[in-house]
């Protein structure tokens, strides 16, 4: 037996895996992404309102209410869901990437000729510093985007290190750019480059990160992702 890392994961009973179809999942994928944008819209309002208490009250039992309707089974942990690309495409629920995720900006990504560049533009969600990004959100940024360009050249990574350099505040609310591509291998070793500047201003680093990646072989990608399917 071994393991894919580009492989879809398997669903549907012992007996056999049962799949959606296309268009089922792309509809799942719509109704992902409509209320994940609902949700930070909410989260948004949230930390910025000056409500009073009472209504404050009044909209924590709306929102208790709302989550009980989520019901039926819950996703274990290591379970990877059936509408994700893992490890090279899109994750529904990636707290950067993800379009259903109340966390993620959400970064939009695309190929370039060296790598993948990213856009997003950050909330008072992601504030650290008034008016400015946490420096963990931009850490985060540039460790999917170094990771995804790993999966992009062919070559699916874990991060080892990263080395972050803050120039600048990330501004927030106003339109971003992550770059990230891979710039060398050693063996399984990964080393790829990134940064951030706002779409104005493109010569000017916000940040930037050099990364050290390595591809898991067979075995460890087994027991880390027991999600991935496993052929013959």
């Amino acid at each position: 037996m071994h393991t894919s890392l580009t492989d879809p994961p398997p669903t549907g009973t012992a007996t056999g895996p049962t799949r959606a179809t296309a268009e089922e999942l792309e509809h799942q994928k719509a109704a992902i992404t409509r209320l994940g944008h609902e949700l930070r819209a909410l989260v948004e309002a949230t930390v910025r309102t000056a409500a009073s208490p009472d209504t404050l009250h009044r909209v924590a039992d709306g929102v208790r209410h709302v989550t009980g309707q989520l019901t039926g089974r819950r996703r274990a942990r290591a379970e990877i869901p059936e509408v994700d690309e893992f490890p090279a495409g899109a994750r529904m629920y990636s707290p950067v990437t993800g379009a259903g995720s109340p966390l993620a900006p959400p970064v939009q990504v695309t190929s370039t000729a060296d790598g993948l560049v990213g856009h997003c533009t950050l909330g008072i969600a992601h504030e650290g510093p008034p008016g400015y990004g946490h420096g963990g959100m931009s850490a985060m940024l540039l460790d999917e985007l170094m990771g995804r360009a790993c999966a992009a050249a062919g070559m699916p990574g874990l991060t080892v290190s990263l080395q972050m350099r803050y120039h600048r505040p990330v501004p927030l609310e106003a339109p971003l750019r992550i770059l990230a591509g891979v710039t060398g291998t050693d063996d399984r070793k990964i080393f790829v480059s990134g940064s951030i500047t706002t779409r104005t201003d493109r010569d000017a680093n916000l940040v930037t990160a050099d990364g050290v990646f390595i591809a898991p072989d067979p075995q460890l990608a087994r027991n880390l992702f027991p999600g991935l399917r496993a052929e013959p």
